[in-house]
């Protein structure tokens, strides 16, 4: 919960290597069982791409560098 809470406020952020759709889970499990990722790996469960779901795009704006840091083509 504490993780969360920082998120919220903007005190920390997850830092993105990848994201993948729902039906490649398999192969993000694949990356993380043979550690070929930096940062964390996203999976899309509810949502059919990247960028749906933010409730604070200000916030999300100021970290989006950090955030996108380890990917290759960094996405808003």
């Amino acid at each position: 919960w504490e993780a969360n809470r920082l998120v919220a406020k903007g005190k920390i952020h997850p830092t993105l290597s990848r994201v993948y759709a729902l039906h490649d889970t398999g192969q993000a499990a694949h990356d993380v069982h043979r550690n070929t990722h930096q940062g964390k790996v996203g999976v899309l469960c509810l949502a059919p791409e990247e960028g749906l779901g933010i409730h604070d795009e200000e916030l999300r704006a100021q970290h989006i560098d950090a955030i996108n840091r380890y990917r290759p083509t960094p996405r808003p």
